[in-house]
């Protein structure tokens, strides 16, 4: 008699599985694998009481580019001698996690011909207003303390794509 085939087959990947089953039963998670209750935010928001949340990556940088705020912005985009780039962005916002290592790559490629920063979508409500950012990523080149024409981006890129975007603006003068 053919014996059923087992319902029991390992689901998740190798690198959890040798994780979750490698301890005794009823052994607890690592920390970096288990959720915690929801707590609140910068802005006071928070899951309901009981839900658990899951800790989100922040959508990290290379040294050329870096994340300012507010009272930067002035000094750091509008009165730069080189053109700069804007990256607004957001931790939990996948496009923008995937985007990340392109601009990460950018920042390095294009050291000394351009500027890159990230505006953290969350923390900086007053220039997401006043720059119109509907869709996060986006991207807005800046020169000479202007939006460049036709420079604003929304959403995620490969390198490839990236590059034909970016180098016709950097040849683009600003009236």
């Amino acid at each position: 008699m053919a014996s059923a085939p087992s319902t029991t087959a390992p689901t998740l990947a190798p690198s959890l599985r040798t994780l979750v089953s490698s301890g005794p039963r009823g052994a607890r998670l690592p920390a970096a694998l288990r959720l915690s209750c929801a707590q609140p935010g910068p802005a006071g928001c928070h899951a309901a009481p009981g839900r658990l949340a899951r800790p989100r990556a922040r959508v990290r940088c290379g040294a050329a580019a870096r994340f300012i705020g507010q009272g930067e912005f002035p000094a750091e985009v509008l009165e730069s001698e080189l053109p700069v780039l804007v990256d607004f962005v957001a931790d939990w916002c996948g496009p923008c996690r995937l985007i990340a290592p392109v601009v990460d790559w950018a920042s390095e490629e294009y050291a000394g011909r351009l500027k890159i920063v990230k505006i953290d979508h969350d923390a900086n409500p007053q220039l997401i207003e006043e720059y119109k950012v509907f869709g996060l990523p986006t991207l807005i080149l800046f020169k000479n303390g202007q939006e460049v024409p036709g420079s604003r981006y929304e959403g995620a890129m490969i390198k490839d794509k990236f590059k034909q975007y970016l180098e016709p603006l950097l040849t683009t003068t600003v009236a």
